[in-house]
């Protein structure tokens, strides 16, 4: 028999030619499309679900916000067990559900079960669901390097959190980009305890107009000459100044204003994370996080040609940086890089 193979691939040379070269394009086309991943995600189906509500205490959570969800979502089809997490101020259940259930069906028998849970929840709890990745799935790691130092990690932070996270989510396979390090800007309000005393007015009042002092008012229209104008009322706060003259109460025909109270200044929020970059200072980096059954390669490869062509951010931050977390010196325009998974 396999004299006969020998003699009938010598008669047919050019059909065993273009089956060989038929066969190689072949496995090229394959080899460059194959899903290569580093760490083969064998995690179980499994949702999480966030509730924060903020300054409480972990016992009240618990028995308010943790213990009605999972005894509700354990009556979800396919659910193989329900495990819950709670800690000041926030919540965190783990719905894990059978081998073999798809992910996206699971999400959506947990939301159709958060509709239900929500009547139950005390007023202004507001679950969250979280992304459509596994634990697995953190493909990617960067940071924003000022080697100038003329950026505060408070500016890092708002280029992280308001441009480059934004622009990194459009990346094809990218579920979320989290952000660790720097300071979060915020308006504070430093109220002095005897001004308040001695105009009479409660920290209850001062909180309350300060959140309705940032809005805008829509109003009806106008006609005038045959054309029609949109009344709106303005009141977006854009400067501290701003702030300082929002009115509290008033006192003998005198507006009582949040300076005459204390002070408004820029400041940071509580911290819940520090990033070091190789023992020269903080920085501010991010976490790339893929989506559920995409291809970890691509998606590495289209992270990196979104942070090569930046030039606004090439432009704002005047710096360089290495390319990856360890020894090498690449320079890659303030961005720097490693490759988690590949």
């Amino acid at each position: 028999m396999i004299s006969r193979w020998i003699d009938w691939c010598a008669r047919n040379s050019f059909l065993v030619l273009a089956g060989t070269l038929f066969l190689v394009l072949a496995g090229i086309w394959a080899l460059r499309r194959i899903p290569l991943d580093a760490l083969p995600d064998i995690s179980d189906a499994e949702v999480i679900i966030h509730v924060p509500w903020a300054g409480q205490p972990p016992s009240l959570i618990e028995d308010q916000v943790t213990y009605p969800m999972v005894t509700a979502l354990l009556a979800a089809p396919h659910v193989k067990a329900v495990r819950a997490q709670t800690m000041f101020g926030d919540s965190y259940v783990f719905v894990v559900f059978e081998d073999g259930t798809d992910l996206y069906w699971a999400r959506s028998r947990v939301l159709e079960y958060m509709q239900q849970i929500q009547g139950r929840l005390p007023e202004g709890v507001h679950p969250v669901i979280g992304p459509d990745a596994t634990g697995a799935d953190w493909v990617y790691e960067y940071a924003l390097v000022d080697h100038s130092h003329q950026h505060s990690l408070a500016d890092l932070r708002s280029i992280q959190d308001w441009y480059l996270r934004y622009q990194l989510e459009t990346v094809s396979g990218v579920a979320e980009v989290a952000t660790i390090g720097g300071f979060v800007r915020q308006y504070q309000v430093n109220l002095d305890p005897e001004k308040l005393r001695a105009y009479g007015i409660p920290l209850s009042t001062v909180i309350e107009r300060v959140r309705g002092s940032t809005n805008e008012v829509g109003g009806r229209l106008l006609e005038m000459g045959g054309a029609e104008y949109m009344i709106r009322g303005l009141g977006y706060l854009r400067s501290l100044s701003d702030l300082e003259t929002v009115p509290v109460t008033t006192k003998n025909g005198t507006p009582v204003l949040i300076r005459d109270l204390g002070t408004v200044t820029f400041g940071p929020d509580i911290r819940e994370g520090v990033v070091d970059w190789q023992g020269e200072g903080e920085t501010v980096g991010g976490i790339v996080v893929m989506r559920y059954g995409m291809n970890a390669l691509s998606v590495i490869n289209g992270v990196k040609q979104k942070l090569a062509c930046r030039p606004a951010l090439k432009s704002s931050l005047a710096m360089t940086a290495p390319a990856s977390f360890g020894p090498q010196s690449k320079p890659c325009n303030a961005i720097c890089s490693k490759k988690q998974s590949s």
